[in-house]
């Protein structure tokens, strides 16, 4: 039988930010939702996708002439990529002197990663980490994912899987019961206005959410804190009554500041992002909003990420 299989866009080892402790982060590609905010816009498509440095592009032109599909023009403001006719087979990255193309999805068996995970052993045995499954969102390959969790849980290392939980209970609930700790995110607490800006219904996720609770797995809640769309006041006191009222295993409740930075993901997909001119968040208003959710209840929040004086 063919091993199992799972489509990676990152495995980035040394991580502070998504668990506890030092942690492996790998990210698998596909979403099921579509936020406008996405800092990681490379994960949100299932296939592997070509990305273009144009920091490194050199103007060569190699790529061009080993293109079957005739997807690539040179011009004067750049690379251009026809996704509509790239199959990111990668000959134009092999061609490339510069190494300004690649293609990031690739496919990877469970022992691969494992092999990745296990190297940091040590880190994550002083530090208290371990492995952390993200995206995109981990669940939407879920039999790789629950794999590569109960392979490295056999390891002895600590499990963590960062979901929007917006796939149905029966593709989470393995993959829930298979983890140390659910890093849920919990967006945007108007119905109306989650389903506009996720395509997923609030309904669902936090049906999810409370079966998350149930579960008795330790929960991280996170809410990305996005001007216009998830910075108000209101909608952080929303979220804070959610933890306290259905989610008693949650220990920590995590604010994650905008980052404009995630252009330049965009510009390298070849993608226009609505929010690249957007400023970045103040540390007072992520200070704001912290004490918004202490005072509903919520003892232990964090905020985290770049922001302006």
């Amino acid at each position: 039988m063919a091993a199992i299989t799972g489509r990676l866009f990152n495995i980035q080892r040394d991580s502070t930010e998504d668990g506890p402790g030092i942690r492996t982060t790998v990210f698998l590609k596909g979403c099921v939702m579509h936020c406008p905010w996405c800092h990681n816009p490379e994960g949100i498509r299932s296939n592997p996708e070509l990305v273009w440095y144009k920091a490194r592009c050199i103007g060569a032109g190699d790529c061009m002439k080993v293109c079957p599909q005739h997807a690539l023009k040179l011009t004067a403001d750049g690379m251009l990529v026809d996704r509509t006719l790239c199959d990111a087979c990668g000959k134009c990255v092999e061609a490339c002197p510069a190494t300004a193309l690649e293609v990031l999805g690739r496919l990877y068996t469970v022992d691969e990663v494992v092999g990745t995970v296990v190297r940091d052993r040590l880190f994550y045995e002083k530090s208290g980490g371990g492995m952390t499954v993200s995206g995109g969102e981990a669940s939407v390959q879920a039999a790789f994912c629950l794999a590569l969790m109960q392979a490295v849980s056999k390891e002895g290392i600590h499990v963590a899987i960062e979901t929007c939980a917006g796939s149905s209970w029966e593709t989470l609930r393995p993959l829930v019961e298979s983890a140390n700790l659910i890093l849920l995110d919990l967006k945007q607490m108007d119905e109306v206005k989650h389903r506009e800006y996720t395509g997923v219904t609030l309904e669902r996720v936090l049906a999810n959410a409370r079966r998350v609770a149930e579960s008795g797995r330790e929960i991280w809640v996170r809410t990305p804190i996005i001007p216009g769309y998830t910075d108000s006041e209101s909608n952080v006191r929303s979220v804070a009554r959610f933890i306290l009222e259905h989610l008693p295993t949650t220990t920590r409740y995590d604010l994650l500041a905008f980052n404009n930075l995630a252009s330049a993901k965009y510009d390298r997909i070849g993608q226009s992002w609505q929010l690249s001119g957007e400023s970045m968040i103040t540390a007072n208003t992520m200070d704001t909003l912290s004490e918004v959710a202490r005072s509903e209840g919520v003892e232990n929040v964090h905020w985290s990420g770049l922001t302006k004086p």
